[in-house]
């Protein structure tokens, strides 16, 4: 098994979205790319963290790829967009791709360049692309959120 980790704005759906990718074995969610030691979801919220909200996918290489994975990613935000998607602001929400070692960052900088050359958006790409760091795992209750939340919906 392999890791990636992305960030692209409120982690429940990005969560959501790379769990249902044939080849993800797991993801959890958490907060990495800032300064701020064991943060809690307020501190994040309160922007002194310097931490995106991310995703930590577990993968088998043998089922999908990790161009596959960036693939995913960039089909579920807008990365064009600063600091936020959707109505969610600040720097929790900002696009990043976290690698974790240097055929990740090749791969994520090859298709950063290749999405922003292909003419799909009119403005820049934003998105990060930084070494991963400590990854902090979030309050249970955010952990599968969206996942939880249908099947609660479905025992009423």
């Amino acid at each position: 098994m392999e890791k990636a980790t992305f960030a692209a704005g409120c982690f429940w759906g990005v969560e959501d979205t790379f769990g249902k990718v044939k080849g993800v074995t797991s993801t959890c969610v958490g907060y990495t790319g800032g300064h701020w030691p064991n943060p809690c979801y307020l501190d994040v919220c309160a922007r002194v963290t310097g931490h995106a909200e991310s995703v930590q996918v577990e993968y088998d290489p043998t089922l999908v790829s990790y161009e596959q994975l960036l693939e995913v990613f960039w089909n579920c935000h807008d990365p064009t967009q600063l600091n936020r998607q959707g109505p969610d602001r600040g720097e929790q929400y900002r696009s990043a791709i976290f690698y974790h070692n240097s055929f990740q960052e090749a791969a994520a900088r090859k298709s950063k360049q290749t999405l922003q050359n292909s003419g799909k958006y009119d403005k820049d790409i934003v998105t990060e692309i930084k070494p991963a760091s400590e990854f902090y795992l979030a309050e249970e209750y955010h952990q599968q959120y969206l996942e939880k939340k249908r099947r609660k919906s479905e025992m009423l």
